[in-house]
């Protein structure tokens, strides 16, 4: 194992014997862990993440949010985020692009996203299941 591939491990909060495992060993939260190494290997500005959580119990999914969390801000990353967990939205986004229509409906804050009159936005943020996930969110700000 090489300095580069250790240190990228530990960033992430694996051990060096987790490089030593196939992928199919990995548990889906080391896979994505292992994924992110990769990545952070290269020195990115910009960290693009598609469904980062998905699939993800929500201990392991919480974890992971932590981590990219004092990821950003120990490495200056700016990050982009794909994703319709609403608990992974209000732990991570600043600004939130929102697409409807097949265009983005609104490109704002949290707060101000939640102001915008349309079909899909009441949809998504109003819901009863989902104002449940933003009031529990805000809670632990």
């Amino acid at each position: 194992l090489d300095d580069l591939s250790a240190i990228t491990l530990a960033i992430v909060e694996l051990d060096p014997e987790h490089a030593l495992l196939m992928p199919a060993e990995l548990s889906g939260g080391m896979g994505r862990r292992v994924a992110l190494a990769w990545a952070l290997a290269l020195e990115p500005e910009l960290l693009l993440l598609d469904e980062p959580t998905a699939g993800l119990d929500p201990d392991l999914s919480a974890a992971f949010v932590q981590l990219i969390l004092s990821l950003r801000q120990a490495l200056g990353l700016t990050v982009v985020l794909i994703t319709h967990d609403l608990d992974t939205i209000v732990a991570m986004a600043t600004r939130i692009a929102v697409l409807a229509d097949k265009r983005i409906i609104s490109y704002a804050s949290l707060d101000d996203t939640l102001q915008v009159e349309h079909p899909f936005i009441e949809r998504f943020f109003h819901s009863e299941r989902s104002q449940a996930a933003l009031a529990r969110g805000r809670s632990e700000v």
